[in-house]
């Protein structure tokens, strides 16, 4: 028997709605951003890291030019990523269960590695993705409640700090709700940044302390 099909009127309502475009800005995002890494891949013939809940990128991709703010008002750009690994997090602070379940994750890996004596810490960055409720003063309050040694970054406004997600393959959509108000949908990766801040990894998930663990101790060692 056939499989059922969509009629086009059905299709069309769904093309509509801010789920689906958010996970099809999504798939072309990271599919156009891992196939890039997998054709440098193949150029450099470099063997590939096997990791848990994402891909390796080899060579490590530049990270795209950007000039946000931190938690305390000090500017934030690529150079206040060398010298350290860093996992960079797009999501906003009113986000009701994906933000705080992944901060919370993060946090445990952050234990996991600390307690495993590992020879690699990184610095988790967490980006708001909703420039205009996210201040500074709001993310100072949030993300350090999760770890002190998290940092919340945001931007002086929502064009800047959506151009610069969509560079790394992020969707952002926010749809005006009755009454006034919005809601944000947003895509979920975790970029793990080198200490050269270059682009060394995409995790997609599903993200788990034990395999955020072993996923970074890899990277880490296949990087440097």
């Amino acid at each position: 028997m056939a499989a059922p099909t969509l009629s086009a009127a059905v299709w069309d309502n769904l093309a509509m709605t801010p789920r689906f475009r958010l996970l099809l800005a999504t798939l072309v995002g990271l599919a156009i951003l891992l196939g890039t890494g997998a054709a440098l891949l193949w150029r450099h013939s470099v063997a590939p890291v096997d990791l848990l809940t994402g891909t390796y990128m080899a060579p490590a991709r530049p990270l795209p030019d950007f000039s946000l703010i931190d938690q305390t008002g000090r500017a934030f750009g690529p150079e206040r990523l060398k010298g350290h690994w860093s996992l960079v997090f797009f999501g906003y602070t009113n986000c009701p269960d994906f933000c705080p379940t992944t901060l919370t994750t993060l946090a445990a890996m952050e234990k996991r590695l600390l307690n495993a004596h590992a020879a690699v810490h990184p610095r988790v960055v967490f980006v708001s993705v909703d420039a205009q409720r996210d201040t500074p003063a709001q993310l100072a309050r949030y993300v350090p409640y999760f770890d002190p040694e998290f940092l919340g970054v945001t931007a002086q406004d929502q064009k800047t700090v959506e151009a610069f997600a969509a560079k790394l393959g992020v969707a952002v959509v926010l749809t005006p709700q009755p009454g006034g108000g919005y809601s944000v949908d947003h895509s979920g990766a975790i970029f793990v940044v080198s200490p050269a801040a270059k682009l060394q990894a995409v995790l997609t998930g599903p993200f788990s302390a034990s395999a955020l663990t072993t996923d970074i101790e890899r990277i880490a060692a296949a990087g440097g």
